[in-house]
C-alpha cells in the first residue's frame, strides 16, 4: 500500500499507511479550511514541533483527537492543550500505535526577533523523524540549516520549510536537502511564495522534488 503523505497547508501534514493516521502540526485557520475542506479521519497519533499557534492548534487537534489519540509535543505546549500528552527531548524515541518516533533538534540560527533573540531557540522545539511501514520521514519543524541534519541518517523523504522569515529560505532548504540526501523532498511553510529556487537548488542530486498544492498527496513506495 505504501506511505502516504498529503499537504494539508502551511506545516500541516497527515500520513497515512494501513489503519495508521499520523498528523504533523495540525493547523486549520479558515483560510486552509477554504482551501482543504473536507473532514479529516481520526489520528492516530498527532505530533506537534513547538507551541506557536500555528503549529500547537487545540481546536484542530481537538476535530482529530480520540480516546486512543496519543499526542506528543513538547512539555511547554502544556499551557495550550488540556489532557495529557507524551514528550520527547531530541534525542529520545518512542513507539506510538506501532509508528516510532524520534525527536531531533529544530532551532534558529540566523534568524532573530532582535538580535541574540531567535525566533526559536535550541531546546524550544523538535523535529521529528517518523518510521512506519519501513519508510522514514524527516519533519524539520522551524529551523534553520543546523549541524545536526548530518546525523538523521538514510531519510526517505524530507518535509521542509522554505519561507524564510521564522525558517530556512529557498536557499537554506537546498542546502539542507544537500546535507540530509533523502529520496524525496517536499517543501512546506511556504508562505505561498515561489518555490523555484528550492528546486533549481537541488537540481544537481538524486533527491526528488515533490511540490504539493494544498490537500495533494504522495505515496511513497519502492
Amino acid at each position: 500500500m505504501g506511505v502516504t503523505i498529503r499537504w494539508l497547508g502551511h506545516a500541516s501534514f497527515q500520513i497515512k499507511a494501513d489503519e495508521k493516521v499520523c498528523y504533523l502540526d495540525l493547523y486549520r485557520s479558515k483560510e486552509l479550511r477554504k482551501r482543504v475542506p473536507d473532514e479529516l479521519e481520526p489520528a492516530s497519533v498527532v505530533l506537534v514541533t513547538h507551541a506557536h499557534n500555528d503549529h500547537c492548534f487545540p481546536e484542530a487537534i481537538n476535530e482529530v483527537r480520540t480516546a486512543d489519540t496519543i499526542v506528543v509535543a513538547p512539555k511547554d505546549c502544556v499551557e495550550k492543550l488540556d489532557y495529557s500528552f507524551e514528550s520527547l527531548k531530541p534525542g529520545e524515541e518512542s513507539r506510538f500505535h506501532d509508528i516510532d518516533i524520534r525527536a531531533v533538534h529544530a532551532y534558529n540560527v540566523k534568524r532573530f526577533r532582535s538580535p541574540g533573540n531567535p525566533y526559536h531557540p535550541k531546546g524550544y522545539g523538535v523535529g521529528y523523524l517518523v518510521k512506519l511501514e519501513g519508510k522514514t520521514i524527516y519533519f524539520a519543524g522551524d529551523t534553520d540549516v543546523i549541524p545536526e541534519m548530518n546525523e538523521l541518517g538514510p531519510i526517505d523523504v524530507a518535509l521542509l520549510p522554505c519561507g524564510d522569515t521564522y525558517t530556512m529560505d529557498n536557499d537554506d532548504a537546498a542546502e539542507a536537502t544537500k546535507i540530509i540526501k533523502p529520496k524525496v523532498v517536499i517543501p512546506m511553510h511556504t508562505w505561498d511564495k515561489s518555490i523555484e529556487d528550492f528546486k533549481n537548488g537541488i537540481s544537481d542530486t538524486d533527491t526528488k522534488f515533490v511540490p504539493l498544492k494544498e490537500g495533494e498527496e504522495y505515496t511513497v513506495i519502492d
